[in-house]
């Protein structure tokens, strides 16, 4: 099973959005066919987020469905890295986690192309790697 990091941005997006790249991600994930890593960090600035977008009580529900859905983990070293601080956050998650790629729309983290081997994709080429893996899993 493909192991992704899905920026803040991602996750908004496709909560928002009933069409493309991102919702169709996030569909995977619930269906259970792609594994979302994340960390405490990460989920609370996703409720942050959806906290402008929606009732804060709707955005804490979101935030306790992603923590269902996804695996946590607690990053020993936050590097240096990125041009935008919080962005060292979603590169240090995807490192801990050995992540697969990490999916994002930032330019910030795009610019990298690739961290420690792990890739930094736009959703649609992300969803098309992920449909990828997944047929050769089936």
């Amino acid at each position: 099973m493909v192991r992704v990091i899905l920026d803040t941005n991602i996750i908004v997006l496709g909560i928002l959005s009933s069409t493309g790249a991102s919702r169709a991600i996030l569909d995977l994930v619930r269906r259970g066919q792609v594994e979302i890593v994340t960390s405490v960090v990460l989920l609370e600035e996703i409720e942050d987020v959806l906290g402008r977008f929606m009732p804060r009580a709707a955005a804490a529900e979101i935030r306790t469905a992603l923590e269902e859905l996804s695996y946590i983990v607690k990053p020993e070293d936050v590097p240096i890295v990125s041009r935008d601080r919080d962005d060292d956050q979603v590169l240090a998650a995807a490192v801990a986690a050995s992540a697969d790629f990490i999916v994002t729309r930032d330019g910030d983290l795009l610019v990298l192309n690739v961290y420690r081997g792990i890739k930094v994709l736009q959703p649609a080429p992300a969803l098309e790697m992920i449909r990828s893996a997944k047929k050769e899993d089936d």
